[in-house]
């Protein structure tokens, strides 16, 4: 049996966090590319992206390996056909403005951007490609195992470490672009931290509270930024209770006014624990951002999601873990394995692992074509978490749905 009484601690990070950075550009190099593929006609389903940011001091360096439009090429002075680095140092410079980056150690129009980007390797896209020719369906873009997790402790079925740490930072975000107030003068680098006491199973309160966030007045202490931010932690946090002997750690280092790429180095895919569930689930060890769908890093761990969320939804179970494996050029997974941690509802974790099979096609072209991922949807996921999100209207986090309750539920009773 699993422990009732424990205190559990996940962090976030915000958009202008060094990291989180170089993901909004990487995956606003994906959506760049998406977006181009529609307007020339292009079949999205050929696109293929596999990029990667380094932001440090005012110095931004995008590579990787791609398959795009004609539209993103130019011809050198030699006459050979290499990729027009315009558009994508265009792309990096709209999302370091949208986040808010105009700072003497980086600024959105001064920094210098290296666009490394080359064509995919044959070799590797002989895996997608080759294998759709052989055996009727796109093969995996590589191997590896990729977990989904859902629990009822928020309304997202989210955990509430990473669900609290989220929002916190999401709130102050907002209103520090309403420059509301005070709030107006915090920088775009920050992190938060929550620890949850919980007591027989259930999320019961707050144990402590770590809130670093860059700020613009150099004249301001831990107390003042205290201050600032308190009402909105106190919003975010909404219902759970704050213990009366709760430990607030705001800024507990004093002064942060230099942040950012221009206080540290950010890579893309670092933050891959605050992109999922803050440590209270298994991970696969793949990052998401700046990778197209066929990259199973991605869209197997949307759907692992999708349906661990579904099946949680459907009061199958109150946690569910779902763990997908796959080879390269390989389509339908090589294992489904699913953990109920001893909260199934009338069902066993063999019956749901049949079930999930049944509802939906789980090779890498079933799982785009179901979600519909084969579009522009994927700045807005670099920050704040790729799970515990609302779909948006654009097809965005549609692996957030609970459109499969009633078909998993007849899947078990059959």
């Amino acid at each position: 049996m699993s422990r009732q009484n424990y205190l559990f601690t996940s962090e976030s990070v915000s958009e202008g966090h060094p990291d989180k950075v170089c993901d909004r550009i990487s995956d606003e190099i994906v959506d760049l590319v998406y977006r181009e593929a529609k307007k020339t006609g292009v079949d999205p389903w050929t696109v293929r992206v596999a990029c990667e940011t380094l932001a440090t001091t005012n110095r931004v360096v995008i590579a990787g390996e791609v398959r795009i439009p004609e539209s993103l090429f130019k011809t050198d002075k030699n006459g050979n056909k290499v990729i027009n680095p315009s558009k994508f140092k265009s792309a990096a410079r709209k999302a370091i403005r949208a986040i808010g980056y105009e700072q003497d150690g980086f600024h959105w129009k001064n920094a210098k951007i290296d666009v490394l980007l080359h064509p995919q390797s044959a070799d590797i896209a002989q895996g997608v490609d080759n294998a759709s020719d052989r055996q009727g369906e796109e093969g995996a873009g590589d191997q590896g195992i990729m977990f989904g997790y859902a629990c009822n402790e928020t309304p997202d079925l989210m955990p509430a470490p990473i669900y609290y740490s989220h929002k916190i930072l999401e709130l102050l975000s907002a209103a520090r672009h309403k420059g509301e107030g005070d709030v107006g003068k915090l920088g775009p680098d920050a992190k938060s931290q929550v620890t949850v006491r919980y007591k027989d199973g259930k999320a019961a309160e707050v144990a402590s509270i770590v809130l670093s966030t860059q700020h613009m007045d150099e004249s301001w202490d831990s107390k003042k930024v205290r201050k600032v931010v308190e009402p909105y932690i106190r919003e975010a946090l909404g219902d759970l209770k704050i213990a009366d002997d709760c430990n607030w750690y705001i800024n507990p280092t004093g002064k942060f006014v230099i942040g950012g790429p221009d206080g540290d180095a950010g890579l893309t895919g670092r933050k891959i624990i605050v992109d999922t569930y803050g440590g209270a689930a298994p991970h696969g060890g793949g990052a998401f951002s700046g990778k197209d769908t066929t990259k199973v890093d991605r869209s197997a761990a949307y759907a692992a999601r999708y349906l661990a969320k579904n099946v949680v939804a459907a009061k199958l179970a109150d946690r569910c873990s779902i763990q997908l494996a796959y080879a390269i050029g390989v389509a339908q997974p090589l294992s489904v394995y699913v953990d109920l941690y001893g909260t199934g509802k009338g069902v066993t974790e063999e019956q749901v692992e049949d079930a999930v099979r049944k509802v939906m096609d789980l090779s890498p072209s079933g799982i785009r074509k179901h979600l519909d991922l084969n579009k522009p949807i994927y700045a807005r996921t670099s920050a704040y978490g790729h799970f515990g999100r609302k779909p948006g209207r654009d097809g965005s986090f549609s692996w957030e749905k609970t459109d499969l309750v009633k078909a998993l539920k007849e899947a078990i009773a059959a």
